[in-house]
């Protein structure tokens, strides 16, 4: 982002809404480990047809991990919508989509990661027309070395939602639990707004 103030003055507004009267995640202090913590020297499948190691990221960087996002045709876990945290991963996802030109324009990469299959993040990068890869962690390498707080449901282990900013491979900043969804990426751009002057 070099030495200007980061911008955010290119924002769009086609994010799908977040579903209403979804139950509130509440904090179980599951990322306090996480602050200056060395991203894992691991290489994960992306949709942008090439392995990526976000330990080898210059810069900054955002990771957002989301439990899964639903598929046309495909019933989504019985009890979905009432489980605190896990329903939005599509609005959270476009509202990154819709973003990404403020984070392009000051130097800032953008990564979403799930468990979710990587044919299934294909599927979902085309119909959403996404700007940005998804790495697909289905072998839970990623999550296991983070040690990342995790949801079961339906036989499906998934990572609960949480957004990290990371410098040179070094989390600086993570937010969780993220409620609701598609409001994240404000979080994201006050936080690198406000802290630019301190710590670029």
């Amino acid at each position: 982002m070099g030495n200007q103030k980061f911008s955010s003055s290119v924002i769009l507004s086609r994010t799908p809404p977040t579903p209403l009267d979804l139950p509130i995640p509440l904090s179980d202090d599951g990322c306090l480990h996480l602050e200056n913590r060395l991203m894992p020297d691991i290489y994960l499948p992306s949709t942008v047809n090439q392995s990526i190691n976000l330990s080898k990221l210059s810069g900054w960087n955002v990771v957002f991990c989301y439990p899964m996002t639903g598929r046309p045709g495909y019933a989504i876990p019985e009890g979905w919508l009432k489980i605190p945290g896990a329903a939005g991963c599509t609005s959270q996802v476009c509202s990154y989509r819709e973003n990404f030109a403020v984070f392009k324009s000051n130097g800032v990469g953008v990564y979403g990661v799930s468990c979710q299959t990587l044919e299934t993040q294909h599927e979902a990068a085309i119909r959403l027309a996404l700007t940005y890869p998804l790495l697909s962690d289905s072998m839970y390498l990623f999550s296991m070395a983070m040690k990342l707080p995790m949801l079961e449901v339906a036989g499906l282990k998934l990572i609960k939602r949480l957004t990290l900013i990371i410098k040179d491979g070094v989390v600086r900043k993570y937010f969780y639990p993220v409620f609701p969804p598609d409001k994240n990426v404000d979080e994201v751009i006050a936080w690198l707004s406000n802290t630019h002057g301190n710590i670029l």
